[in-house]
């Protein structure tokens, strides 16, 4: 039995006694990273402004680079010789494309309305949110939490496919058409296809075409066996730098903003909540009535909980504003994401032994543990 099946189906000790240093204590670093960003955003005056200055399709240059840093590991490891698998699944892809492009946005645009009928801006930043489909952090979620790596690379790759497509088309819907046959407030989105499609591209693309070439040349210079024994553990922890990094350059970004306005954080934050809940606690009934293996069904269940606030972020700027309540509605959404679904992180691994376990489709390892090579 290899190591990965092994930790499957352990069932002696506590989950985080199998995890590395890291990550057993990644909610710590993850609090404390959205601890020194807030205090860095209100102790030093202008900070916000100066990070602010340089931006990448509407992203500030740090976070850019944060998120470019966070993604490249993860894809690094991903085993692009089992994607064909993948994309033969239909009880995995038919599930996804459901719960992120219809089920999603219509909870999210339900939820802002029931939770804040009288707070327009911050209603539609929501609905915003629950159009950007996950593309970035998902990938470490699932990774941490034994999800299916090449997998959530796929699914990931058509959420930005359908992203180009559809987000456009899906925020005039939902923020104008919807609203006025409901008899509610209608609200307008001009966001181009090119301005979705070139953060697209910046934030997956770059970062994919670098692993994918990581992989194919490692392997071709010195086999598998030491691509996966000693690069990958060498190139891995920078996924969880990346995103502390990000979270601090993120929250310092909004520290006064959020600080000066909990009462408002926290009427954002109440819809939020719901949401990932519902979604991935659906998500993961979902995949095991259709029958799918725990590492598939985490896959699915994170890539329908996560959103692209990065993209919501930089749509909700450009449209309404740097300092308007769709921004702030955007910029709460991580504050409450990355401690929910670092939580939901290991309910899932408790949740293995609920699953059956099969030899033809091992879970990842978590991001810090080293695993042995398969040739």
């Amino acid at each position: 039995m290899t190591a990965k099946a092994t930790a499957r189906t352990a069932d002696a000790g506590p989950v985080a006694a199998r995890l590395s240093f890291l990550d057993r204590f990644l909610a710590v670093w993850i609090l404390l990273a959205m601890a020194i960003g807030l205090g860095l955003g209100r102790a030093v005056p202008g900070l916000g402004d100066a990070l602010a200055k340089v931006t990448v399709t509407g992203v500030s240059l740090p976070i850019a680079l944060g998120l470019l840093v966070m993604m490249y590991p993860v894809l690094a490891k991903v085993r692009y010789d089992r994607l064909e698998s993948v994309t033969r699944d239909r009880r995995l892809l038919i599930p996804s494309l459901v719960t992120n492009w219809i089920l999603g946005p219509a909870v999210m645009f339900a939820l802002a309305w029931i939770f804040l009928p009288d707070l327009p801006e911050y209603r539609t930043g929501l609905i915003i949110v629950g159009l950007a489909r996950c593309i970035a952090m998902v990938i470490i979620w699932n990774d941490l939490a034994c999800g299916d790596r090449e997998a959530a690379a796929v699914l990931v790759a058509l959420n930005s496919v359908f992203q180009v497509l559809a987000f456009s088309l899906l925020g005039w819907f939902y923020l104008s058409v919807l609203p006025g046959w409901l008899g509610l407030q209608q609200t307008g989105l001009n966001v181009s296809v090119w301005e979705i499609a070139r953060s697209v591209l910046i934030f997956l693309g770059i970062p994919l075409a670098a692993g994918f070439l990581t992989r194919r040349l490692g392997e071709k210079a010195k086999g598998r066996t030491w691509y996966e024994t000693k690069l990958i553990p060498r190139i891995g922890p920078f996924a969880l730098y990346g995103l502390l990094f990000t979270i601090v350059v993120l929250f310092a970004l909004q520290g006064e903003a959020i600080t000066s306005r909990p009462l408002d954080v926290a009427r954002i934050a109440l819809p939020l909540l719901v949401y990932f809940a519902l979604m991935w606690a659906g998500s993961m009934a979902l995949g095991k009535a259709v029958g799918l293996d725990y590492p598939r069904t985490t896959t699915l269940a994170f890539t329908a909980a996560g959103n692209n606030f990065e993209l919501a972020i930089a749509v909700a700027i450009a449209t309404f504003g740097a300092t308007s309540g769709q921004a702030l509605a955007g910029v709460v959404g991580p504050l409450i994401e990355v401690p929910v679904l670092i939580g939901l992180v290991y309910v899932a691994l408790a949740a293995r032994r609920l699953f059956p376990t099969t030899a033809a489709t091992p879970a990842a390892e978590p991001t810090g543990l080293k695993e042995p090579a398969r040739d």
